[in-house]
């Protein structure tokens, strides 16, 4: 199976074509089963993974484990194209470095983007809630990565973590993954930007790729459903944090992110 590459938009199959007045009964039902297909099929696939990846990743470097276990992200991706429709159009990939971590900062608005730039930016650490590695299957296969788990509501204890840990994979070699806004948002809204991935940038003198995308058009967050579309990611040349502090280096990523936001965002309240 190979890597997912950049296809081009089809208005035929737009997020809301599955959804758009006048639809019939037959397709709006054709989604749900298909979106529950995936589900299942994604489940059983991570079921027959996550045991190979044990007992083969004993035997690899950080690097070939990183690429085995996210030959499930790979598949399911497949999965999305070719089960519910869903293409991916990426713009400036060429801006990914490959000879040194960065720190990543991206829109979260569904699991999607946490799979799929792990293909594209490889290896990286992903700062990630600690819970999500008590999830069976799905979280012991993160737990090899050298993800940055975090407890939240430890406040200042996380900070130091992610700022700890952050800048020894960045040592490495190793991007770190960070989704500034902490939670998923609702398709076309963008959060406040909470400021640990850009002060771990300056402290640890790391540019910032950032990374704006739509994904929350086909894969709602906390939804079983998948809507056949386009989800489109633009990558920005890498952000120098060198001179700038913490809160300019947030404003500056915010702003890019912003206004490259590749579909219609919804008007700020108040």
């Amino acid at each position: 199976m190979q890597q997912p590459t950049a296809a081009k938009a089809d208005s035929a199959s737009s997020p809301t074509a599955a959804k758009a007045p006048g639809s019939t009964q037959a397709a709006s039902l054709a989604v749900r089963l298909r979106s529950i297909a995936f589900v299942i099929l994604s489940s059983l696939l991570a079921v027959v993974h996550a045991p190979l990846v044990f007992l083969v990743a004993p035997f690899l470097s950080f690097e070939q484990r990183y690429r085995f276990v996210n030959i499930w992200s790979v598949v399911i991706m497949w999965l999305l194209r070719h089960l519910n429709g869903v293409r991916i159009q990426v713009e400036g990939r060429e801006h990914i470095p490959e000879d040194r971590g960065v720190v990543v900062m991206a829109n979260h608005q569904s699991p999607w983007e946490t799979f799929y730039l792990q293909i594209l930016v490889s290896p990286q650490a992903t700062i990630l809630k600690k819970e999500l590695l008590w999830i069976p299957f799905f979280g012991w296969g993160l737990a090899l990565l050298k993800p940055i788990a975090i407890n939240r509501s430890m406040g200042s204890q996380a900070l130091k973590t992610i700022l700890r840990e952050g800048a020894a994979r960045l040592a490495d070699g190793i991007s770190v993954m960070i989704f500034p806004e902490g939670t998923r948002q609702p398709p076309g809204t963008i959060g406040h930007f909470n400021s640990g991935g850009a002060m771990l940038a300056t402290r640890a003198g790391a540019e910032v790729l950032p990374v704006a995308h739509n994904s929350g058009d086909c894969w709602p967050g906390r939804s079983i459903m998948r809507y056949p579309g386009t989800i489109r990611m633009v990558i920005g040349e890498p952000i120098p944090s060198n001179g700038k502090s913490t809160k300019a280096l947030n404003a500056e990523v915010e702003q890019w992110i912003h206004a490259h936001y590749p579909g219609e965002l919804a008007a700020p309240i108040g």
